[in-house]
């Protein structure tokens, strides 16, 4: 049987948190040694702006870089996780009736 994981809200705050030393890092570094390594992750977000709910389906999704205005350094920040298909269908199917589209962009 699987372990059962905390459901967590994590900010991510400011994009300069992934360039700048703070204490976000850290805390979440801490974080991470106290819990077992998930199988995967699912990360809601009101960033998409579309008509209906979408869940990726990619292998291999892209890094979004979905702001403006800062240090060019941080554009060049990529973070190469693993796409979940198969979860991805399975909180579609969880989410039934409500309509939510596959998304493989």
């Amino acid at each position: 049987m699987a372990t059962r994981l905390p459901t967590l809200f994590i900010s991510h705050g400011s994009p300069t948190f992934a360039i700048e030393p703070g204490i976000a890092g850290p805390a979440l570094t801490a974080l991470g040694k106290t819990l077992p390594r998930p199988t995967a992750i699912l990360i809601v977000s009101p960033h998409w702006t579309t008509r209906e709910p979408r869940v990726a389906i990619t292998l291999r999704p892209q890094t979004i870089h979905d702001f403006g205005g800062f240090p060019q350094e941080l554009y060049q920040v990529r973070y190469p996780a693993p796409g979940g298909p198969a979860l991805a269908r399975r909180v579609q199917e969880l989410l039934a009736p409500l309509p939510v589209m596959l998304d493989e962009s």
